[in-house]
C-alpha cells in the first residue's frame, strides 16, 4: 500500500511494536471488562500513533517534523483515500435502502417463495442474498435474527440454531458483497477488480454454502407450522439488483455505489418514502455511520507508513517468510496474519486493511496472484469473525435474542466451513488464473 517508505531500511522489531500495542490495548482492556468494546479501536489506534511518533529508526534519526511527514503521507496515500471514499459511499447506500423501506421488502419478498419444509436452507440462503445485497453482515443480522427467533419455536428447532443460520448467510454476503467493507478492503489494498476477486473467492466459497445447506435439510422441522406473510413492494427490491448486475458486468466500485444511490434516492423520491431534505440527511445519516472506519483506515494508513521508516514491516516480513519454500507457504503466512489480526480486534475490515500491505509484499515476492490473495484475506477475517463470540456480529445477534454469544458461535456452521474449503484451497491451488488485470484506479 505504501510502497515507497522505509523500502531499503534495516529491520528492526521496535519497528513493529505500535500495531502490538494496539492488539494488547484492545485484547486487555476486553479481558479485564469482559466486554471488547470497552476499548474503541480508533482511541486505540491513536495511542499507537502516538507511541509511533515516540520510535525511531536505529540507523537514521528523524526528527518530530519527518515522522509526522510521513504518517500524514501514509495516510492520504491514493489507496487509502480512494477506500476512504468508498467506505462513505456505501454508507449513504445503505442508510437510503433502510429508510425507503428495500431491506424489509426483500425480506418479506423471499419469504414468500420459501416452503415451509425448506425454511432452515432457506432462511441461509435469504441472509446471504440480503447481505450480499446489502453489503454488511452487521445489518442482515439486525434485519434478519428476528425472522429467524420468529421461525425456530413454530419449527420446533433451537433459537441459537436459527441465530446461527443468519450469522452463517450474514457472513456469506460480508464475504463476498461487491460492496461490503471487507471486499473492498480487500480489493484495495491488493490492486484487482471487484469481479475478479468475487470469481477467485466465489469458487472457494461456494461449495462452504451448498455443504451448509445440504446439512440444513437434515435438521428436523415440524412441517406443518403455519406462518404468517407480510406485503412488500417489489420495486423496492431493485437497488440491490442493479448494484449486483454493475457489479457482474465489470463496473468500478465507485459507479456500482454511484448507481446504487441514484436508483435508492429515486425511488425514494417517487413512492414517497421521503421528500428531498429528508433523502439529503439519510445521505447524511450513512455518512456518518461510516465516519470512524474511514478514519481508522487513514490512521492505519499512517501507522503502517511509520512502522514501514522504522524497519519494523521490513522485520515481520522476514519473521513471516523465513520459513517459507512455496507458493503455499506464502498463502498460509497471509491467511495466519489476517486471522490473528482479527481475533486481536473482532474487526474483519480492520484486520484486512492492516495486513493488507504485508499480503501485497508477499504476493509481489512470491509472485502469488492478487486475486487470490485478496480472496484469502477476506475469507479467513470474515470467517473468524464469524465466529469470535466477542465480536460485533455475534454481540449484535446476542443482544437481539436475548442468547450467549458462545451459544450461538457454536452453530455458525457457514465462518467454520469457509475455514476449511479456504485452507484446501490454498494445499490444492484453487482456483487457477490467466494474465491479472489490474484496476483502472491503480
Amino acid at each position: 500500500m505504501i510502497q515507497d517508505i522505509g523500502a531499503n531500511i534495516q529491520r528492526q522489531f521496535v519497528g513493529i511494536t505500535p500495531i502490538l500495542l494496539f492488539v494488547v490495548l484492545v485484547i486487555v482492556a476486553g479481558a479485564l471488562t469482559q466486554d471488547f468494546s470497552t476499548m474503541p479501536i480508533l482511541v486505540a489506534l491513536f495511542i499507537s500513533a502516538g507511541y509511533a511518533l515516540l520510535l525511531n529508526n536505529k540507523k537514521q534519526t528523524l526528527s518530530m517534523s519527518e515522522k509526522i511527514d510521513i504518517f500524514c503521507r501514509g495516510g492520504g496515500e491514493k489507496t487509502i483515500i480512494l477506500l476512504v471514499i468508498i467506505f462513505l459511499l456505501a454508507g449513504a447506500f445503505y442508510a437510503l435502502t433502510i429508510d425507503i423501506g428495500a431491506r424489509d421488502a426483500t425480506v418479506n419478498w423471499a419469504l414468500q417463495y420459501v416452503p415451509t419444509s425448506f425454511l432452515l436452507p432457506g432462511l441461509f440462503v435469504i441472509a446471504c442474498f440480503i447481505s450480499f445485497a446489502m453489503g454488511t453482515s452487521m445489518g442482515t443480522i439486525t434485519a434478519i435474527t428476528p425472522v429467524g427467533i420468529g421461525l425456530a419455536e413454530p419449527l420446533g428447532v433451537s433459537v441459537p440454531l436459527a441465530v446461527g443460520i443468519v450469522i452463517g448467510g450474514a457472513m456469506f454476503g460480508d464475504n463476498l458483497s461487491f460492496i461490503s467493507d471487507t471486499t473492498i478492503a480487500a480489493t484495495r489494498t491488493q490492486g484487482v477488480k471487484l469481479k475478479d476477486k468475487f470469481k477467485a473467492n466465489f469458487i472457494i466459497v461456494a461449495p462452504a454454502a451448498l455443504l451448509t445447506v445440504f446439512i440444513l435439510f437434515f435438521v428436523e422441522i415440524d412441517t406443518s407450522a403455519a406462518l404468517s406473510q407480510s406485503n412488500y413492494n417489489l420495486w423496492l427490491v431493485l437497488p440491490y439488483l442493479l448494484i449486483i448486475a454493475c457489479a457482474l458486468f465489470g463496473f468500478n466500485v465507485i459507479a456500482v455505489l454511484g448507481v446504487g444511490i441514484i436508483s435508492a434516492a429515486s425511488i425514494g423520491l417517487i413512492t414517497g418514502s421521503f421528500d428531498v431534505p429528508t433523502m439529503l440527511r439519510s445521505i447524511q445519516k450513512g455518512l456518518g455511520w461510516m465516519q470512524d472506519l474511514a478514519m481508522v483506515a487513514l490512521v492505519i494508513g499512517g501507522l503502517v507508513a511509520l512502522m514501514q521508516a522504522y524497519g519494523g514491516m521490513n522485520w515481520l516480513m522476514f519473521q513471516l517468510t523465513r520459513h517459507i519454500k512455496s507458493v503455499k507457504g506464502a498463502e498460509l503466512s497471509i491467511a495466519g496474519l489476517v486471522s490473528f489480526l482479527d481475533l486481536s480486534t473482532a474487526n474483519n475490515t480492520i484486520a484486512i486493511v492492516s495486513a493488507g500491505p504485508i499480503a501485497k509484499d508477499l504476493a509481489e515476492q512470491y509472485q502469488l496472484d492478487p486475486r487470490r490473495t485478496a480472496s484469502l484475506l477476506d475469507i479467513f477475517s470474515c470467517g473468524f469473525q464469524g465466529l469470535v463470540p466477542y465480536g460485533g456480529q455475534l454481540l449484535a445477534a446476542a443482544a437481539i435474542s436475548g442468547l450467549s454469544p458462545w451459544q450461538i458461535s457454536t452453530y455458525c456452521w457457514y465462518p467454520m466451513l469457509i475455514l476449511l474449503f479456504g485452507l484446501a484451497a490454498i494445499a490444492l491451488n484453487i482456483p487457477r488464473f490467466s494474465a491479472l488485470q489490474h484496476d483502472e484506479f491503480n
